[in-house]
């Protein structure tokens, strides 16, 4: 935003340098490449955060990236793998004997966020419990300084269950680094990064054979199968750490449409039950 906007006072920028910022970038950034519709609106919306807290500290009237539009980038199909899929992934890392097979249980067995997973203090693990608690998330700055930050959202900041299967892959990768305070680490103790961890991720993913996705669509794993089980939409919603049940419910509506079915289904064969015990109860009153 700076080579468009830096040059400009606080009290000097208006709705009209945002909406011809978003009009420029639109067309190309400043390497000569289309600027994704995705990228522009986190733009945006860092701006519009930014402003709003110059107006709530009285030094903005009124914050002019409030109503700015950007127009919404297209809904792609969420990838996902099969159980039998991610279970044959799996399997082939615990045969190679992989560094990254406990970290990739964690994520297929919880739903948690990679950065969430990367940067797991063992002090937020407790395998007598059965739960973790995630307080940290590990990202990059400029893609090159892995630092430790507050999760996505506030919901983000809570406890996890642990299955059994996941409880075990905890307690090798414990017995693998031993007097480590990080569950997940590099060779020399330092946090694993993030897109070494991707890179990796796709190695595995291309010697097993599977169709290739991103390791943020594991999470997506995590709540189909959840979803398909017939577990509790809340509990979904829980154990994913959304901010409401709705954002579960907007980002998974395809996976839905069976329930939708099924619980409108199960009010017909109430209603048909009810019908017919009140039939048979009039034909044995009423010869």
């Amino acid at each position: 935003m700076v080579p468009a906007l830096g040059a400009l006072r606080l009290e000097e920028l208006s709705h009209r340098h945002i909406a011809l910022y978003i009009r420029d970038q639109l067309g190309r950034d400043r390497l000569g490449r289309d600027r994704g519709a995705t990228t522009l609106r986190r733009c945006v919306a860092t701006l519009s955060s930014a402003l709003g807290d110059a107006v709530r500290q009285h030094r903005l009237s009124h914050n002019p990236a409030r109503y700015a539009t950007v127009p919404r980038p297209p809904k792609h199909e969420r990838a996902c793998w099969t159980p039998a899929e991610a279970a044959r992934f799996l399997r082939h890392c615990a045969e190679q004997e992989d560094r990254l097979t406990n970290l990739f249980e964690v994520l297929v067995g919880t739903g948690l966020r990679k950065g969430e997973a990367l940067a797991l203090h063992w002090e937020d693990v407790n395998l007598d419990d059965g739960v973790l608690l995630v307080r940290h998330t590990l990202s990059n700055i400029k893609n090159t300084t892995p630092v430790f930050t507050a999760p996505k959202t506030k919901s983000s900041h809570a406890w996890v269950c642990l299955s059994p299967r996941v409880a075990a892959a905890f307690r090798d990768q414990a017995a693998r680094q031993p007097g480590r305070d990080l569950v997940f680490t590099r060779e020399n103790g330092q946090p694993r990064r993030p897109e070494y961890v991707l890179r990796h991720f796709h190695a595995l993913t291309a010697e097993t054979g599977l169709p290739r996705i991103r390791v943020h669509d594991l999470r997506h794993f995590a709540a189909t199968t959840m979803i398909s089980a017939n577990v509790p939409l809340a509990m979904v919603s829980k154990t994913l750490r959304h901010s409401t049940v709705s954002t579960t419910t907007q980002v998974y509506t395809h996976l839905l449409l069976p329930a939708a079915q099924q619980a409108v289904g199960a009010i017909a064969d109430a209603l048909d039950n009810a019908g017919q015990e009140s039939g048979d109860h009039i034909a044995t009153t009423n010869p």
